[in-house]
């Protein structure tokens, strides 16, 4: 459930974020930049002569809503991983604690013989060659 709801405010977040390039975009800047490339008279018209007022409204509500939004998505990202994360832990009971135990004499452990002598390297047969036959020349 909690995924389902990351998904819509993560939709909803970018479509905020377009309307904001779109409104910010639209808004006329004191050297007349951007904002001039959609006509002085256009803009004028669909919204009427208070065109900036309406426009920096609309960029003020949609800003706040912005970051209301990424707020809202970072708090519901943190419960998910909280969530994750205690689905990973083992359940154990708490661990009492213990009085510590007496000290042990370490334990001496006899070291192995070691043979300084080397031993004999076996001895290896090595197989006699076969005989060869050399062709006899024919007497005459």
């Amino acid at each position: 459930m909690l995924s389902v709801f990351i998904v819509l405010v993560t939709i909803l977040l970018v479509v905020v974020c377009l309307l904001l390039i779109v409104l910010v975009l639209m808004q006329r800047p004191k050297q007349e930049g951007l904002g001039a490339a959609f006509g002085a008279g256009v803009t004028d018209q669909i919204w009427g002569s208070q065109t900036t007022n309406v426009l920096q409204k609309g960029t003020v509500y949609l800003g706040v809503l912005f970051f209301v939004l990424s707020l809202l998505l970072a708090i519901l990202k943190a419960r998910e991983a909280a969530q994750f994360s205690n689905l990973n832990l083992p359940k154990t009971a708490p661990v009492a604690e213990q009085a510590p135990a007496a000290p042990v004499a370490p334990v001496e452990i006899p070291a192995p013989a070691v043979n300084l002598e080397t031993p004999a390297a076996p001895a290896v047969e090595t197989p006699a060659a076969p005989a060869v036959e050399t062709p006899s020349s024919p007497e005459k």
